[in-house]
């Protein structure tokens, strides 16, 4: 008998690690390699290493000349506060010349972050991985006063920010089944950001991410002017797609998208928005942005201007007169600017009286690293870093605000009722959207470009925005949930408010617009047209509507009736939009999106779905592993029964079961900005003709009367006042 080598004896005992190890790298390598590859085949994303024209190296002479450049207002404040006033205007300018030149002085004064690129040897910004040399961890400080370090890139990476979903718990939001979103115990997916104001819904950015649109502006006598648009412009990363891979249950971004990731755009004192455009490079589309040393020297906290680079475009809207960002819409290929405001709440000090404060956005939205706060009340399908942490008006008021009013008892008891947006927000700006049309688009001379019709625009309350008891939370398409405390079970805004418009003035605005559209297009029946727009549910077939009573007293009752509600402002929004009929139920069908240069181009809408219906990612979603991923589950909260039908909605090039409809209800969004300082009078919403509709809030005949009985009202003030 032969004795094994020491060798084979090694392995052979050794061969349970071996083939262990073999395991784990086999693993490793699919998850790896094998992994993204098969990935970016499915769903036809392309990846390639990121470059930006402005990027470029700085010698030693340009880099302290641009750290003169940078300090420059800030000597001038400082000389300016140490040179004595009592003396000649002229040999003080003289001295204060003098002092902002003193190599001490200008040191002292720089941007902090120019000493350490001095000191570093940096004199090219090359995006994340300049940041990183020193910023690889960061320090956070969470709400409950817990102290962590986390690593930066994959802090940022994994916020609502750069992944713009999230498939946590923590959503306010309830599916029209009953089901809060993501709750727990039920299976998770990603979800975040359902978008009816522009043509490319949330689920589809993969579809509208870059685009280039040639116009023809009357201003440039018919010579084309290329333009850029896309939901990549308000999103801090910069490849050729939104982070796709973050959707899916295993799998992380490329390290080339993490290479693109704009830190300055939020991080940048002079950030410079005119690099923001799109740009064409072999590989495909993508969003150019600012990587000047000049913006990287000029990095510090988070300030409004940063946040507004963004957020002003759905606050205020492009053409508000204090969007600072829209005034530089690019050097290259210009951002387009629409006309119409999402939300019609700029926060300016023109408009805002905290903006006016120079109350700065983190304040109030306390970030913990990059997690950013929403607040816990949210009533549209947004992806919430921070579900847990409150972004509310009683931080900094209290419970009761009103401390200098001599009627502040009376005051502060209509806080258990009233929010405070419903008397500090007293009107929106007057493009606000209220009625947008995508399938019917009208050419705009000034852009030179065709774009979607607003049928009807206002901020006066009762037209552009309402009032509804909210508690907090809202349903899978953006409903404001809630209920009137004193029980009543005829509170239906499912049914009422958001679902008719019966306002004379603007049924009468809609059917002039209708009147207006059918000279283009022929095919519209006026009276069909508007008896849609301001009567949705007339679309619905009678078994569907039947279903929807059911699913509302049945499925959403409980979530209206949950927690405490208050009566806030919504502003009110509808669009037309091409559906797919064959996943519809009695809240709406599937919308579909639209190829954004088709549609600007040319303004043929039904060929532009078409067009968007070729991408990929789309095919992919009509095919069974995104069925049963992801789509069943997304059906069953939109109120579909029977989960996703997945039959592909393009034969032969042709349309099948698509359609175009208007949603079947208004959506709401909350309104926290454009605060002002005064509140409003008791008439506003206490006269006969007043804001508040308490009928239809759920009060009964005699408690209306008594809430608009001003007489009443005046002789109860009297009695808290002590004068009776």
């Amino acid at each position: 008998m032969t004795t094994p080598t020491p060798s084979v004896s090694f392995i052979r005992t050794r061969r349970p690690v071996i083939i262990g190890l073999g395991l784990l790298l086999t693993l490793v390598l699919i998850a790896q390699v094998v992994y993204p590859f098969l990935f970016k085949r499915y769903v036809g994303e392309v990846s390639a290493t990121l470059t930006y024209p402005n990027s470029q190296t700085l010698t030693q002479a340009e880099f302290e000349s641009l750290a003169r450049d940078l300090s420059e207002a800030a000597r001038q404040r400082a000389a300016a506060a140490t040179v004595r006033t009592d003396q000649d205007d002229f040999a003080r300018q003289i001295k204060i010349a003098m002092l902002m030149e003193t190599p001490s002085f200008v040191r002292g004064h720089e941007p902090t972050h120019i000493k350490y690129f001095r000191d570093a040897g940096i004199r090219r910004y090359d995006g994340p991985q300049t940041c990183l040399q020193c910023h690889a961890t960061i320090r956070v400080t969470h709400g409950d006063g817990r102290v962590s370090r986390v690593d930066t890139l994959d802090d940022l990476v994994n916020s609502v920010h750069f992944k713009f979903q999230s498939d946590d718990a923590g959503f306010s939001t309830f599916g029209y089944d009953g089901r809060q979103v993501n709750a727990s115990g039920q299976r998770r997916i990603p979800l975040g950001k359902i978008n009816r104001a522009c043509g490319i819904p949330g689920s589809f950015t993969w579809t509208g991410w870059a685009a280039l649109i040639e116009s023809r502006p009357e201003a440039a006598h018919g010579e084309p002017v290329t333009r850029s648009e896309g939901c990549g412009q308000c999103h801090i990363g910069g490849n050729y797609y939104p982070a796709t891979e973050k959707m899916m249950p295993v799998g992380d971004v490329p390290d080339a998208a993490k290479a693109g990731i704009d830190c300055l755009i939020c991080h940048a004192a002079e950030y410079d928005m005119n690099q923001r455009y799109v740009l064409r490079d072999a590989v495909g589309l993508r969003w150019n942005q600012d990587r000047s040393l000049r913006a990287a020297l000029s990095v510090g906290r988070v300030t409004n201007r940063n946040c507004l680079n963004c957020h002003q475009h759905n606050l205020g809207g492009d053409v508000y007169l204090h969007n600072v960002a829209a005034q530089s819409p690019g050097e290259h290929n210009p951002r387009l600017l629409h006309a119409g405001a999402k939300r019609g709440t700029p926060f300016s000090p023109a408009d805002d009286v905290h903006a006016a404060a120079n109350i700065q956005c983190t304040d109030c939205h306390v970030p913990e690293g990059h997690k950013i706060p929403r607040g816990r009340f949210g009533v549209d399908l947004v992806a919430n870093d921070l579900p847990g942490k409150d972004v509310a008006c009683e931080t900094c008021h209290s419970k009761a605000p009103h401390n200098q009013s001599e009627h502040k008892a009376l005051l502060n008891g209509h806080i258990a009722r009233i929010a405070c947006e419903t008397c500090h927000i007293r009107e929106l700006q007057p493009n606000n959207v209220v009625l947008r049309d995508w399938v019917h688009p009208t050419w705009n001379p000034e852009e030179g470009v065709f774009e979607p019709t607003d049928i009807y625009r206002s901020g006066e309350p009762g037209k552009g925005f309402t009032f509804l008891w909210f508690n907090g939370n809202g349903t899978f398409l953006a409903n404001a949930l809630g209920s009137n405390p004193n029980g009543r079970s005829d509170y239906d805004p499912l049914m009422r408010q958001l679902v008719r418009i019966e306002d004379p003035e603007i049924v009468a605005a809609v059917r002039a617009r209708a009147v207006e559209l059918q000279r283009t297009y022929p095919e519209i029946d006026v009276d069909d047209y508007v008896r849609a727009a301001t009567d949705p549910l007339s679309q619905l077939a009678p078994e569907l509507l039947e279903r929807r009573r059911a699913m509302i007293r049945d499925n959403l009752r409980a979530a209206m009736d949950a927690g405490e509600s208050r009566i806030y402002p919504f502003k009110l929004f509808n669009a037309m939009m091409y559906e797919d009929m064959g996943n519809q139920g009695p809240f709406g069908a599937m919308i579909l999106p639209f190829d954004y240069t088709r549609y600007y181009e040319t303004g043929d809408s039904h060929a532009s779905v078409i067009q968007a219906l070729k991408d990929p990612i789309l095919v992919r979603m009509y095919q069974p592993p995104f069925k049963r991923y992801m789509m069943d589950e997304f059906m069953s909260y939109f109120g579909v029964s029977g989960g996703w039908r997945a039959e592909y909605p393009l034969v032969d090039g042709r349309l099948r079961q698509v359609e175009p409809r208007w949603m079947r209800q208004m959506g709401t969004l909350m309104l926290n900005h454009g605060i002002q300082r005064a509140g409003r009078a008791c008439r506003d919403c206490h006269a006969p003709d007043g804001i508040l509709d308490y009928r239809a809030l759920g009060y009964d005949e005699a408690r209306a009367a008594e809430l608009t009985d001003l007489d009443w009202l005046e002789s109860a003030q009297d009695v808290v006042n002590g004068q009776d």
